[in-house]
């Protein structure tokens, strides 16, 4: 078979791997990870927390399900760019409505095929993140092309500041809270919050209200909310925690149901004067396993984040709910004087399995209890 060498996978290291483009033409560079997971690529091509990233799927066989509606996190794809071993597979799935082949160049996702993905990820993983571009074009790029192509690895930003936040959650279409008087109102704080999250606080009788990311202690309580949720979302959270930690802070301080996840996890723990450290490599697939201590389990978690929490920056009034079993990073937190905690999976899972999903369950009865009492 005639394969036509028509794109290029460029690492800042000055690796090079030289394949065929799939979706559209262009150029497009991001922070390089991969993701293991064997099922859902739909749901990780739509989750904002790939935001900025080139995702490199372990998984060889990537398109047998197509593309539908009802496996969308958010309103389109997020990441910047896709990798892919071998050509994509046609689908041949009952739910399928369009290929992913069509999808990719409808929603103007640049990516390569016939990588050997293995090698990619052995180079890496274990070392400190290294930035990635991937050219796709019919013209193919010589050497003088790309070395100025790798010059512009130089110039990618780092972080996402608070306006990138912002427009994140202005993306989110078609949401509209479902009100009812015997439900229980829950604010959620949109930093890229994925579908699955809303539709869990739903099916448990909740009407969820979608905050903007930064939205302050007063325009929160305005809702007048039984219970606060912080969602996932992309990035380093220390350059907008000077945004969110007075507000954390002072729901903390008033005692408001709160619940973090991932990104709002770190958040958390920054408002507590915790320490976030970037990964080496970060943790993406939905095969982790997360010891709980209280009760001893083991859950298999998905995951989707490259900083971390460090355990020992947290004060007293702070312990550890759960820990990785990969590497011993911290997974969860919780205040030993309120209703707070947070942990740094995903326990809505989509894709992955659904061992944590109890901690929406766990958010719902601290809600109960605190209402009570007041």
């Amino acid at each position: 078979m005639f394969i036509d060498i028509n794109a290029c996978l460029i690492l800042e290291n000055g690796m090079r791997f030289f394949g065929c483009g799939i979706g559209v033409e262009g150029v497009v560079a991001g922070e390089i990870c991969f993701n293991t997971a064997m099922t859902g690529y739909q749901e990780v091509i739509t989750d904002p927390s790939h935001s900025g990233q080139i995702v490199t799927f372990a998984f060889p066989h990537i398109g047998n399900v197509g593309v539908n509606d009802e496996d969308m996190e958010s309103s389109r794809p997020h990441l910047s760019g896709i990798v892919f071993k071998d050509f994509i597979t046609p689908p041949s799935n009952y739910r399928s409505q369009k290929s992913l082949s069509d999808w990719l160049c409808q929603n103007k996702v640049i990516g390569i095929s016939q990588i050997d993905t293995r090698y990619l990820i052995q180079v890496i993983r274990g070392k400190s993140p290294l930035k990635a571009l991937i050219y796709h074009g019919k013209n193919f790029p010589d050497e003088e092309k790309v070395i100025g192509l790798k010059h512009q690895l130089g110039h990618e930003k780092d972080t996402l500041d608070k306006e990138f936040y912002r427009t994140i959650h202005q993306l989110r279409e078609n949401f509209v809270a479902q009100n009812k008087q015997d439900q229980i109102k829950i604010v959620v704080l949109d930093f890229g919050v994925k579908s699955q999250t809303l539709r869990c606080l739903e099916s448990l009788g909740c009407t969820v209200v979608l905050l903007p990311p930064l939205s302050p202690y007063e325009t929160i309580m305005k809702e007048n909310p039984k219970g606060v949720l912080y969602s996932s979302g992309p990035g380093d959270p220390r350059p907008i925690s000077c945004h969110t930690s007075f507000t954390i802070q002072k729901l903390l301080q008033n005692k408001v149901p709160f619940f973090g996840i991932c990104l709002g996890h770190q958040l958390l723990g920054l408002a507590l004067g915790g320490v976030i450290e970037k990964m080496p490599t970060g943790h993406h697939g939905i095969n982790h396993p997360v010891k709980d201590i209280e009760s001893g389990k083991v859950e298999i978690t998905s995951q989707n984040h490259d900083f971390i929490l460090r355990q020992n920056s947290l004060p007293d009034t702070c312990q550890k709910t759960h820990y990785s079993l990969f590497d011993g990073t911290l997974q969860g937190i919780e205040m030993t004087n309120g209703p707070a905690f947070s942990v740094q999976f995903h326990p809505e899972a989509s894709p992955g399995p659904q061992d944590s999903r109890w901690l929406f369950n766990k958010f719902i009865n601290r809600v109960h209890q605190y209402a009570k009492k007041n």
